[in-house]
């Protein structure tokens, strides 16, 4: 493709060179390769910053590069150099046009929001299926193209990983696209390039306020809000406390669903329900859509993630019977879901892994009054210490018994993490054991169980990893449950 040609959307000063050669790949990282006739992005990272491999770029036969500043050290080589005034915003401009623009052959849905993300992407993605679509997903899980699952790194990848995604779903005969948009990819612009049929917010919390993160309340609000200057049609949790600055400055129609008299699509009559097996909630909804509903798994929070789900697959003409079985089929991996056990326990996997997900979580599984509540969780290491006192609280307090384990310690020793979280469960007054290894730990509370008893495996969620000292060693939680079973004859 010709340079000027995915340039056309790009405010740009063309400083060495010409516009007029040809593209052969558009790469943003070395480690990738580059190879002659390579379009290179100079991406500023946290670690590496692109313009200082100019050069060496240029030395492997680049045949232009995108800087956001001089890169003197390709003065008088055979490349062309064009300046942008922010290369991660170019790169998603220029991934769209390599790709050709899949986005606007689809119908896009982009969620944003601190907690619900992840389960409000499948729940609208069962709904969808159900109603005959073909839907690719993007999220905390990975990126599903029908059945093929392939691993990301980000809740929401780089700009070129979601333009090259978006072609292969096309390409896949996908009509319709739901995908997690985190705070940090609208901040640095990794959605750019094109325009989301709908944009969604589920709620918001003070999370993700720290270095490398957020610097503040406001700015988080604020990267959040970006997504309804670039969406069609926006929905909304009419019920957030920060909901009005979230959407402040939207350029898009709003439509609200909550709980509260004022939301355009309202959840009322909630009721829980626990059958063998099955914990769930019902409740009839009203409004812009009229109809009785029961999500599969429990909580008021999962009252809004369905609601949010059916005001969104109204706008595709879904039928009523069509939302109720997918809203009482769906399960999503690492949230909620709930282990097949032949004790008389229930045992859930989930991801909380801060104070207000485990809070929302203990809070919920209260209500169906269980024999006892045990849970069983660590905290990540190279993260904020207060994390690990609050989450130490929050289940001395709500929790019958907690196991305090390893998470992903990553470089921190995992002794020094429980004592932390100790700090946080001792004025509590709350039972707890402490077992470093997460597989015994694991087994504990299985061989511990008792009949009524829902036992909580909290953090790692859909993850079969742990992180320890920079190594990732395969860790599923589902398999240690598994062979505790088959050790004990079950």
């Amino acid at each position: 493709m010709r340079l000027e040609k995915l340039l056309e959307d790009l405010e740009y000063v063309c400083i060495q060179g010409s516009v007029d050669v040809e593209v052969e790949d558009v790469v943003y990282d070395t480690r990738k390769g580059i190879r002659p006739g390579s379009l290179f992005v100079c991406i500023r990272g946290r670690k590496w910053d692109g313009h200082g491999f100019a050069a060496q770029a240029a030395g492997k036969g680049a045949a232009a590069l995108v800087v956001s500043e001089p890169v003197e050290d390709v003065a008088g080589m055979d490349v062309t150099v064009i300046q942008v005034a922010n290369t991660r915003y170019a790169l998603a401009l220029l991934s769209a046009a390599w790709f050709g623009h899949p986005a606007e052959k689809m119908q896009v849905i982009g969620i944003t929001g601190t907690k619900g993300k992840t389960t409000t992407t499948y729940l609208v993605k069962s709904i969808l299926e159900h109603a005959g679509f073909k839907v690719g997903l993007m999220g905390t899980t990975g990126i599903l193209v029908g059945n093929c699952l392939v691993q990301a790194d980000n809740t929401t990848p780089e700009s070129y990983v979601i333009q090259e995604n978006f072609a292969r779903m096309y390409q896949a005969g996908m009509e319709i696209v739901v995908m997690e948009v985190s705070s940090q990819a609208l901040k640095q612009r990794r959605t750019a390039g094109f325009t989301f049929d709908y944009g969604i917010f589920t709620n918001l919390a003070t999370d993700h306020i720290a270095p490398g993160e957020h610097a503040s309340l406001e700015e988080y609000i604020a990267c959040k809000g970006m997504l309804f200057g670039q969406c069609r049609i926006g929905i909304v949790n009419g019920d957030d406390a920060h909901v009005a600055d979230v959407v402040k400055g939207h350029t898009c129609q709003l439509e609200t669903y909550g709980l509260g008299e004022g939301c355009m699509l309202r959840a009322s009559g909630l009721g829980l329900v626990r059958d063998p097996g099955k914990l769930g909630v019902a409740f009839h909804v009203s409004g812009l859509v009229e109809l009785d509903a029961q999500a599969a798994m429990p909580g008021r929070f999962s009252v809004y993630n369905a609601l949010c789900a059916i005001a969104l697959c109204r706008h595709f003409g879904v039928e009523v019977d069509a939302v109720q079985q997918a809203l009482l089929e769906v399960r999503v991996k690492g949230r909620i879901e709930k282990v097949e056990m032949p004790q008389r326990f229930t045992l859930l996997i989930d991801y909380a892994h801060n104070a207000m997900a485990l809070e929302n979580l203990l809070a919920a599984l209260r209500e169906y009054r269980p024999g006892r509540l045990v849970c069983l969780f660590g905290c990540g290491g190279d993260r904020a210490k207060r994390r690990r006192y609050e989450m130490g609280e929050v289940s001395g307090r709500l929790a019958d018994l907690t196991v305090i384990t390893s998470d992903n310690p990553r470089t921190e020793e995992p002794d020094q993490i429980i004592r932390d979280i100790e700090t946080g469960i001792v004025p509590t007054g709350g039972k707890y054991v402490k077992i470093r290894d997460r597989r015994e730990a694991i087994f504990y509370v299985l061989s511990q169980g008792q009949e009524g008893d829902i036992i909580v495996l909290a953090g790692k969620g859909h993850e079969d990893y742990q992180e320890i000292q920079g190594v990732k060693y395969h860790m599923d939680e589902r398999e240690i449950v598994k062979e505790w079973l088959e050790g004990m004859g079950l």
